[in-house]
């Protein structure tokens, strides 16, 4: 599933503002892109190609929606027959949408409704990341500086 840059960038940042460690990183980072370098190596990746200073609000969350699209156009590139889905139509259509993963996946598509009502529920409701627990944080703006990061690895730039 693939979604909105700019969106997925929010998204991530509400994350670190709810999470000491991920905030720590964001503000330790705004001096040196070395602490990114060095999560993007703990997660199985090339570090140094990740080594991007957090000058903004928003560039963690770009940096990690980048390494994700570069792996998936990667693998693509490679032949990898890698389906991928929208987060925003899923959210406008989610039944049709649902019918059509159900299908793929060579489950009944019967369930469609099912799976819908299962998006009430937040996944991560005794989590610190729950919607209640990072829904009342401020989005920040959006910033052109984040271009220049999904310049790095080739990808759609915003606006």
């Amino acid at each position: 599933m693939y979604r909105d840059v700019v969106k997925v960038a929010k998204s991530l940042y509400r994350l670190t503002m709810a999470s000491p460690k991920f905030h720590l990183i964001s503000v330790f980072d705004f001096v040196s892109g070395n602490i990114t370098k060095m999560m993007v190596d703990l997660w199985g990746f090339y570090g140094s190609d990740f080594c991007v200073r957090l000058d903004n609000d928003l560039t963690l969350g770009t940096l990690i929606y980048a390494v994700a699209a570069a792996v998936y156009l990667d693998l693509r590139r490679r032949g990898c027959d890698i389906s991928a889905l929208r987060y925003e139509n899923l959210v406008a259509q989610p039944v049709d949408m649902c019918r059509v993963v159900l299908e793929f996946c060579h489950l009944p598509v019967s369930l469609a409704e099912l799976v819908v009502k299962a998006f009430d529920v937040d996944s991560q409701r005794n989590f610190f990341i729950a919607k209640s627990a990072i829904g009342h944080f401020k989005e920040p703006q959006t910033d052109i500086k984040l271009n220049e990061t999904l310049k790095k690895f080739g990808l759609p730039l915003i606006g």
